[in-house]
C-alpha cells in the first residue's frame, strides 16, 4: 500500500489550490492500494466547515473533502481552528481536530507528502 499525505494551507475559495489538491486526493483515494490522508492548516481548516453554500455550477470544497473521507483520513490543525474561531461541532463528519504531533506522525509514515 502506498501512503500519500496532502498538506493544505490555503483557504477553500479565492484561488484553486485547495480545489486542485482535493481533486488529486480524491482521484488517488479511488485507486486500489492507496492510502490518502489530508491535513488542513492555516486558512485551509475552513475547507472542512459544514454547511457551505456556493453558487450553482461552482465547486464545493466541503463535498470534495467528503469524497476523500470515504476512503481516507482528514485532520485539522487545532491551533489553526482556534485562531479562526472554528469549533469541532462546525466541522464535517469524519474530519478530526489534530495536532502538530499528529502531522509529524503522518509525515513520517507517508511515502509521499504533497504540500498545497
Amino acid at each position: 500500500m502506498t501512503s500519500t499525505l496532502f498538506v493544505l494551507n490555503d483557504a477553500p475559495y479565492g484561488n484553486e489550490r485547495a480545489y486542485n489538491a482535493l481533486r488529486l486526493a480524491s482521484a488517488l483515494a479511488g485507486r486500489e492500494g492507496q492510502q490518502v490522508r489530508v491535513f488542513l492548516m492555516a486558512d485551509a481548516v475552513t475547507c472542512a466547515k459544514s454547511g457551505q453554500k456556493v453558487p450553482e455550477g461552482y465547486y464545493n470544497v466541503q463535498l470534495m473533502l467528503g469524497k476523500v473521507l470515504r476512503k481516507g483520513e482528514v485532520g485539522l490543525c487545532g491551533t489553526c481552528m482556534d485562531a479562526r474561531g472554528l469549533r469541532e461541532e462546525e466541522v464535517i463528519e469524519g474530519a478530526r481536530r489534530g495536532t502538530l504531533a499528529q502531522l509529524a506522525e503522518w509525515t513520517a509514515e507517508a511515502d509521499k507528502v504533497l504540500v498545497f
